[in-house]
């Protein structure tokens, strides 16, 4: 498999020989407001340009996974640059109606065994923030593929660590693991995704998987930097089992 970061939680996975982009968020470099009762209100999203062309991100998908209808998962540019016919897979049939309805012709719900071109599509749980927060935050949801030419790889959305999580890790045992790590914040409400010791917990639940770090100084909210967390990977002893890639860079296992 390969695995591209393209900006925030936006990643080319080539798995199996077909190509899926998940958490399409194409516009460019500020576009939209900055997320308000957070920091940075100066600064307009995304912080940062694409580091390669939509037609790049796009050319030769064979599907689309969209984990929840967050602006900087799932944007106007992205309704507007991918193809109405490519196959689309949404976390439950809210979001599917919405994004039908942005004219999108195939759209199915993801399954905890949906297969797609004989790979199996396994939805996880997620929580996006702990306790009052979540009622805000609205539900999300991850994705474990497996096939058995391809390591077992989870791609866990937009969570912060919980026991979900580990369920997960404990019954399929990904081999390489993407986690939404900049720990997003608004002012009031604690961690929205991943701090640097919920990934900590992700590397003691698999201390023999490859953690790619992704979600990372985009949106106006991160306050992890990348910087921070590989110095706090570095102290860990846990820099070779934990990734913190910059826009654009990709891996191969």
């Amino acid at each position: 498999m390969n695995i591209q970061l393209i900006r925030n939680a936006t990643i080319v996975v080539e798995y199996a020989d077909k190509k899926f982009l998940i958490d399409p968020f194409l516009a460019e470099k500020g576009t939209y407001p900055p997320f308000p009762n957070s920091l940075r209100q100066d600064q307009n999203n995304p912080l940062v340009g694409l580091p390669t062309s939509i037609d790049n991100i796009i050319s030769d998908l064979d599907a689309v996974i969209v984990t929840h209808l967050h602006l900087d998962h799932w944007d106007n540019a992205a309704i507007e640059a991918l193809p109405k016919d490519i196959k689309l897979f949404s976390q439950n049939e809210e979001d599917a109606t919405v994004i039908r309805n942005a004219g999108f012709k195939s759209v199915e719900v993801l399954q905890e065994d949906t297969v797609f071109e004989g790979i199996q599509l396994i939805k996880t749980k997620g929580e996006h923030g702990r306790g009052e927060i979540l009622q805000h935050a609205g539900q999300v949801c991850g994705v474990v593929f497996k096939h058995t030419n391809e390591k077992t790889l989870y791609v866990a959305g937009d969570t912060v660590w919980y026991g979900a999580v580990q369920d997960v890790i404990e019954t399929h045992k990904p081999e390489i693991i993407v986690v939404n790590g900049g720990d997003n914040q608004f002012l009031v409400g604690g961690s929205l995704v991943m701090d640097k010791d919920d990934i900590y917990q992700v590397y003691n639940a698999a201390p023999n998987a490859k953690i790619i770090s992704v979600h990372m100084e985009a949106v106006n909210h991160w306050t992890l930097s990348r910087e921070e967390l590989k110095g706090f990977i570095n102290e860990k002893g846990i820099s070779s089992n934990v990734l913190v890639p910059d826009d654009g860079e990709s891996y191969s296992f």
